[in-house]
């Protein structure tokens, strides 16, 4: 479990999470700022998986977010803005099921 270490004060932004404000030190990255357990962040895969961030590195791709209205953003690389719109980014779609001529 990642414990969060506060060494500066920095100044306090409010971004959404899922429409909910989370406020959090500017300088922190979108994964940092959600993985609190009070926020419930976790993301399915499309088998259906439980994920959350895992390397916060930008190696896994496990932390990925729809940020901005923009999907596929890696929250561990993308620094918290004030009035950012976070949403959970639930598992790819299943072209094949969405192709098939049954």
């Amino acid at each position: 479990m990642f414990k969060k270490v506060s060494a500066s004060k920095g100044k306090i932004v409010t971004i959404y999470f899922e429409g909910q404000p989370v406020q959090t030190e500017e300088g922190m990255t979108v994964a940092a700022a959600v993985l609190d357990p009070s926020h419930g962040w976790s993301r399915t895969s499309h088998g259906g998986q439980k994920r959350g961030p895992y390397c916060q590195m930008g190696v896994c791709h496990e932390c990925l977010m729809t940020i901005d209205g923009i999907p596929n953003q890696q929250a561990c690389l993308t620094m918290v803005v004030e009035g950012m719109q976070v949403y959970r980014q639930d598992g790819a779609p299943d072209f094949h099921k969405e192709n098939s001529h049954e």
